[in-house]
Formats: structure tokens, C-alpha cells, sequence
């Protein structure tokens, strides 16, 4: 099997508040029938010191007060990156995920069994190809380091034609940094390189069409990352300025041990950036050809049927700009549209939504986006 994919065991004195360990990074679910996939509930959140720089600042030279521009949401919950399933969670209901970020301790019990239960499910899957070892960080650069290796450590397996699952990818969509973990990539009989995406659900059925609009977009962005990453798009540089990461920061004794184990000799976190470039752009991998989503029902673990999705990718850069514009503040926060109502009977939120509230004083004029 694969090498042994890493975590992080504790948030050592680098690490900065809000920030996901990278166990929760990998092993989270996603939104909707019972979870949240990379990042759930997602917090891929990073706390600058600029941000709590005051939001006046004086005129020494005029006696004046300046206010500053509005926050932007990524601002405002202080986040440097967003996971691939923010926004396939918009495309459900953006209110609704904004609510789920700002009041988790809403949720209601049945969801949180069924995100728990999705968890174990994806651990289990992840333990059949390889195993998980714990490792002790220091720096936000470790933390990083550590999806690095796990991505570099199964490179050599999808080579040799093997399979591999919890697969962490990144890349950059309207200037905006994006974080995922595919669940599996595998090769067909005829050679095809297959993604394959798990939803576990509660109840024994498949999903509403709505559901599945959902599940499809967010599959669509991991191929548009996956492929922009082997083609050589997502350079080193992209991603510390992005993320603010400092490549002349020396590893962690324990990530530069592992890196070693995995046929790597690494000193600094530039290193590693620069050996996932080259192992990604010289391997010869091939872009994702197939995307696949296989529903099972939680209590029995029975197949309830497979979706073959349809990559169109001017319709998912649409998507995901309109999605996007939200978070650079281009835009208000959005509900659903009346004919999707029927979203709301399942939301912990309906009680104290305001779009919902809104919606139903009168026929305003909003114009929502809508997408086929």
C-alpha cells in the first residue's frame, strides 16, 4: 500500500487561533446528507496580526479620522484560504453556510450524529490503503508540510497505477487560495484515471436532485485544482503568498524525520514546495478523466446507487466566481429562491434566518443567481 499519511497531533507554539488541525483537515466529511468532506464544519481560518490593527486610523496632518473600507467575509473571519466545500455548500444555500460558520452550536443533534458517523466511515476507508500516524507540530509551516508529504508520499502510487485515497489538493480560482481532499483516484480498466467520491447518507435512499447539483460542482472542483496542479499551474511562490507561509522557515525535527522516510531530505519549507512542483509537474500523471459519486446508506453500508458527473469547465468557472464574489465582498449574502423553499424545513437556521424573514414580509426585488 501507500506510505503512511500524516497529522498533526497538537497545535504547537507556531500554530495561530482558528486554525484546523490537519487530522480535521483530512478526516472531516461534507456538508448536507451528513457532513462536511475537507474542513467540516470548515474553519480553514489563519489569524494575521495585521488584521487586528484598528479599523480607524488618524490624520495626524488634517485632525481628521479616516474609516477604512468595509471587511471583505474572508477578512472578516480572518481566512487566508477557503475549502473546496465552502462552496459547494453555497451552492445549497449560501445563508445557510454562512450561518453554519458564525453559530455551529446550533446545529441539531441528528446532524451532528451523522457527521460523526461520516467521519469514522472515511477514516475506515482512508486505514485500508495505508496508515496514520501522528505527528508533533510547531509552526503553521509544519502543519502545511504535512499535506504536502501526504500528497508527495502517493505520487509514486498513482505512477505505478495504484489507488489512492484522502488525497489533499490546492489551487487558486479568482485570486482566491482553495483546499480539498478527494476522497479516491483510481484507474479504470481501460486506464482512465477515475475520481470517486463517498456520501454517506442517513436515510436509505438517494439524494434530492438539488443535493446532487451540490455534489456535483464540488467534485468539479477537484478536478479543476487537480489538473491546474500536474500541469504545473500552482508554482511554490503561489502558495506563500497566498497563505502567508515563510519557505525559509526550518521544519519540525518530526516532519523532516518522516520527509526522510518517504525518500526525501528536506531542511526548510521552501524545499518541500519545491519538491512537490517538480514531483507533480515531471510525473507524467495524467488529468482526472472520470468523476464519480457513490452514495451509501450510513446504518447498512449499502451502495445506493452512482452518479457519473459531467465536467464543463466555463460552467464551473461561472459558478465558482459567483460563489467567490461573496467572500471578496463583491456581494450581499443570499438565501434560497422561493421555489427552493422547501430547504428551509431541514435547516437548523430557519428559525432565526433573516433571509427567510425577509423573504416572506414581501416581494422584494433580489436578484439571485440562478444555475442549472
Amino acid at each position: 500500500g501507500a506510505e503512511a499519511a500524516i497529522q498533526a497531533s497538537m497545535a504547537g507554539p507556531g500554530s495561530e487561533p482558528g486554525e484546523l488541525s490537519d487530522s480535521e483537515l483530512l478526516l472531516l466529511l461534507e456538508p448536507g446528507d451528513q457532513a462536511l468532506d475537507s474542513g467540516k464544519p470548515n474553519s480553514s481560518s489563519d489569524l494575521p496580526l495585521e488584521s487586528l490593527k484598528k479599523v480607524l486610523t488618524e490624520d495626524s496632518a488634517a485632525g481628521k479620522v479616516k474609516r477604512k473600507r468595509a471587511q471583505t467575509p474572508l477578512e472578516k473571519y480572518y481566512l487566508k484560504y477557503l475549502c473546496v466545500t465552502d462552496l459547494s455548500t453555497q451552492s445549497w444555500c449560501e445563508q445557510q453556510m454562512v450561518y453554519g460558520r458564525e453559530l455551529p452550536q446550533l446545529q441539531v443533534p441528528e446532524t451532528v450524529v451523522l457527521l460523526n458517523t461520516g467521519k469514522s466511515i472515511h477514516l475506515a476507508r482512508e486505514l485500508e490503503v495505508h496508515d496514520v500516524v501522528r505527528v508533533h507540530v510547531t509552526s503553521r509551516e509544519d502543519s502545511w508540510a504535512i499535506k504536502i508529504l501526504n500528497l508527495l508520499s502517493v505520487i509514486p502510487e498513482l505512477q505505478a497505477g495504484g489507488c489512492v485515497r484522502e488525497l489533499p489538493v490546492f489551487g487558486v480560482i479568482e485570486d482566491v487560495f482553495l483546499m480539498g481532499i478527494i476522497d479516491e483516484l483510481c484507474y479504470s480498466a481501460t486506464g482512465e484515471l477515475e475520481l470517486r467520491e463517498l456520501k454517506t447518507r442517513g436515510r436509505p435512499f438517494m439524494p434530492s436532485g438539488a443535493q446532487k447539483k451540490r455534489d456535483y460542482f464540488q467534485v468539479c472542483l477537484y478536478k479543476y485544482i487537480f489538473d491546474a496542479m500536474v500541469q504545473g499551474k500552482l508554482k511554490p511562490d503561489v502558495i506563500t503568498s497566498h497563505i502567508q507561509l515563510r519557505p525559509e522557515q526550518p521544519l519540525g525535527s518530526q516532519i523532516r524525520e518522516h520527509a526522510q522516510k518517504v525518500g526525501f531530505t528536506v531542511t526548510c519549507f521552501g524545499d518541500l514546495l519545491e519538491l512537490m512542483y517538480l514531483n507533480l509537474t515531471l510525473s507524467d500523471i495524467p488529468g482526472i478523466d472520470c468523476l464519480k459519486i457513490e452514495y451509501s446508506h450510513q446504518e447498512s453500508n449499502t451502495l445506493l446507487g452512482t452518479e457519473v458527473v459531467r465536467f464543463e469547465e466555463e460552467k464551473v468557472r461561472e459558478k465558482a466566481q459567483h460563489y467567490l464574489a461573496y467572500w471578496k465582498g463583491q456581494r450581499e449574502v443570499q438565501g434560497v429562491e422561493i421555489e427552493e423553499a422547501w430547504k428551509c424545513q431541514s435547516c437548523s437556521y430557519s428559525e432565526i434566518c433573516d433571509w427567510r424573514k425577509k423573504r416572506a414580509e414581501g416581494p422584494e426585488q433580489r436578484t439571485v443567481k440562478k444555475f442549472v
